[in-house]
């Protein structure tokens, strides 16, 4: 159908596909089904969070390249408006990576800078392990972003999975390091517990 709405140019086949799925026990299959081969809108009933997430991500990763690590932009972005007094924490350009620690900061209502280094999408350990998440990278973000005139209080936290980099980290950087958690989930609890 599309294939012909485009090479044929008929005007019937170009207006979105619609799929009812409502009252079916199988809605979400059929949602699911009806999203990967090109459907437009999808009725349902009622849509459970839990089933919601699935369909967005399938949705959105339907034109990606498998083979090329889902990226947002190195960079530095504020957290809940933060000064010059708030803390800098850093984590890798990988998506998943980013929104996770973003929405864990921001839960926390206290103001953060988040820095972003640029290491072609890849995860914080993955990153690491190939050598494209160094403390000289992150010192280099650091001085891209003028991260240090926007956050004077000279505080960097790091994840904690990269303790063994904190010393030259700081050495480099100048700035006091502090080794934060694990997860991302700790990161609330710290920055509410006023060590940063």
């Amino acid at each position: 159908m599309r294939k012909n709405a485009i090479k044929k140019t008929f005007r019937g086949l170009g207006y979105p596909i619609i799929l009812n799925a409502c009252d079916d026990e199988r809605a979400v299959l059929k949602a699911m089904l009806s999203t990967m081969k090109y459907g437009g809108i999808v009725l349902l009933d009622d849509l459970d969070p839990a089933h919601a997430l699935p369909l967005f991500v399938l949705r959105q990763n339907i034109y990606t390249d498998p083979q090329v690590p889902i990226q947002v932009k190195a960079g530095l972005y504020p957290v809940n408006d933060p000064g010059p007094d708030a803390p800098i924490l850093f984590t890798t350009n990988f998506s998943l990576t980013y929104f996770t620690v973003m929405g864990d900061i921001d839960k926390a209502k206290v103001p953060a800078w988040l820095l972003v280094v640029d290491t072609e999408g890849l995860s914080v350990l993955t990153a690491f392990s190939a050598g494209k998440l160094s403390a000289e990278s992150v010192v280099e973000a650091i001085d891209t972003t003028k991260a240090r005139e926007k956050s004077t209080k000279g505080v960097l936290i790091i994840p904690g999975m990269l303790s063994r980099m904190s010393g030259k980290l700081q050495e480099l950087s100048g700035m006091k390091v502090l080794v934060g958690p694990r997860e991302s989930s700790g990161i609330p609890k710290l920055l509410k517990s006023g060590q940063a």
